[in-house]
């Protein structure tokens, strides 16, 4: 094996998920996943399967990966019990996880005092689940909970732990600094123990970020051996959260030149990744966040903006491209050129690098975003605005106007309830439309009136299904008037997703925006035959 070749092992969509105020639907597992594995990880740990109804949802609709493997969690069996008796074990085997990761004590004292387990009997529940799983042909990893705070307590028993995981065919086993109270150096000296007894390409290191020093701690061990890491994207987790990946991952890379299955070329994505994490989640993106916040390679005038113009080595550690972030010169505004060309390239878009259309598109995307349109969580409204700059897509119907009507009253059997209808005047060529439509919402009422119309004149659009929406309110100071900002996911005729954007200070105008690039995409992906 590679002594350079760090494997990843992403655990956004279980550890991810207890962070406080993040509730992931399995349409944002699903395409939380397809993101990491088209980055290039080679480890997604899904969740624990009949731990919660999200969980399972997701293991039963499982995307296909083409890099990464798809991981599912559980624990060792239950004391007193056989591993191939334990309900939770076989469950896991169920799952369809081609590989299954098991968490089990490596604490002296959480096995006698929190669980009540006597330690030679925590040792045979860990080899007898990890056996159990390897026997069945799968690769398991055992996660070693709580093993720093068992280490400084009992170094003996926690490596026995380790040992046993290893000896019953463990893949990796993981070393967890669960409470994220230890320090870089100790993690260090510890891992750099655990080697002497567990070859470092299977020893991984997994840490919180209590004290800060999620990434620090994970470096301290992979320089000491380890061979694996585990944490989140944009560094989601309980409490303080869990090792920053996409802060982590391009220190491997472009400064400690490690190899990853993450490639050089691939790295660029990551601030995308990371910024597309955020919009699922409705949340701001971190500005100050390294290698991929705005303000990363920012430099406000003066002394610094200058120096940057002439040798940009002077103020930037990294060059602002190699992970998909823009150098901004906040006096003279320059930025985003490249990254215009690179994504033109990803949509398959030819055009000169002096084409003066790139310019204008930029221009267009400035000002778009600085009334609240992001474009990153936003790949098929970004995609058609390109197209559109480039005269592509037709103008398949134009609309004159729409009105909602919302009602809340009593219904014939006395039950409370509140309808939407929604009216609206379209031309599809040279023929004027109108149709009205009741809804749920006014989103729904306004999707079905456009149906009623759409459907008939292009068919492929009885297969478009609206699967996520999202509002964020960007200007809460302004109370009822914010500007709110709306994504809609669509599911496509073939099962592809793609979210469209619409802003706004009226929600049902913002809403609108975004229903009609959803239809807009299908039609113009539908004509290219995609």
């Amino acid at each position: 094996m590679n002594d350079k070749r760090i494997y990843l092992y992403d655990t956004t969509l279980r550890d991810g998920a207890q962070t406080m105020g993040v509730d992931f639907s399995v349409a944002d597992k699903i395409a939380i996943a397809r993101a990491l594995d088209e980055l290039g990880f080679d480890y997604i740990e899904g969740g624990w399967p009949g731990a919660n109804d999200t969980d399972t949802g997701f293991f039963a609709n499982a995307p296909a990966l083409h890099t990464a493997r798809l991981s599912a969690f559980g624990m060792t069996r239950r004391a007193g019990i056989s591993a191939s008796n334990d309900p939770g074990l076989r469950s896991l085997l169920q799952c369809g996880a081609t590989v299954l990761t098991l968490v089990g004590k490596s604490w002296d004292f959480q096995c006698t005092e929190a669980i009540g387990v006597e330690l030679p009997e925590n040792l045979r529940m860990i080899s007898d689940s990890i056996a159990l799983v390897a026997g069945e042909g799968r690769e398991v990893m055992f996660d070693a909970e709580h093993f720093f705070d068992g280490y400084k307590d009992n170094p003996e028993y926690a490596l026995s732990c380790l040992k046993a995981a290893h000896d019953a065919g463990a893949r990796w086993v993981v070393l967890c600094d669960t409470n994220g109270g230890t320090l870089p150096h100790e993690v260090g000296a510890i891992v750099s123990e655990v080697v002497k007894v567990i070859p470092g390409t299977k020893v991984g290191i997994h840490c919180h970020n209590d004290t800060e020093n999620g990434v620090a701690n994970a470096i301290a061990a992979v320089c000491a051996g380890a061979r694996q890491i585990q944490g989140t994207l944009n560094g989601l987790g309980e409490r303080c959260g869990n090792t920053n990946l996409v802060s982590l991952i391009p220190t491997l890379i472009l400064k400690m030149g490690f190899e990853t299955g993450i490639s050089r070329d691939k790295l660029p994505q990551i601030a995308h990744v990371s910024r597309m994490l955020d919009e699922r989640l409705n949340r701001a993106p971190d500005r100050h966040a390294p290698y991929v916040g705005a303000s990363a390679f920012a430099h406000k005038g003066g002394l610094h903006a200058s120096a940057v113009e002439r040798n940009p080595r002077c103020y930037e550690h990294v060059t602002p491209e190699s992970v998909g972030n823009t150098r901004q010169i906040l006096v003279s505004k320059q930025a985003g050129r490249a990254n215009v060309i690179a994504r033109f390239r990803e949509l398959g878009i030819t055009v000169e690098d002096k084409d003066p259309r790139i310019a204008t598109l930029l221009e267009t995307v400035k000002k778009q975003e600085s009334v609240g349109y992001a474009f990153e969580g936003a790949e098929a409204s970004f995609e058609l605005m390109a197209h559109r700059h480039l005269a592509e897509v037709p103008k398949y119907y134009t609309v004159d106007s729409f009105r909602v009507i919302d009602e809340r009253r009593y219904n014939a059997v006395g039950k409370l309830v509140v309808l939407s209808e929604a009216t609206v005047k379209l031309h599809v060529g040279g023929d004027r439309h109108m149709a009205v439509a009741e809804g749920n919402g006014p989103v729904d009422a306004l999707n079905t009136a456009l149906r009623k119309v759409l459907t008939a004149i292009y068919p492929v659009l009885e297969n478009l299904r609206l699967v996520d929406f999202k509002v964020r309110i960007l200007t809460p100071d302004d109370a009822t008037g914010a500007v709110t900002r709306v994504m809609i996911e669509s599911m496509g005729p073939t099962g592809e997703r793609y979210t469209t954007v619409g802003v706004s200070t009226n929600i049902i105008e913002a809403s609108f925006e975004a229903l009609m690039d959803a239809f807009d995409y299908c039609l113009f992906r539908a004509g290219r035959g995609d």
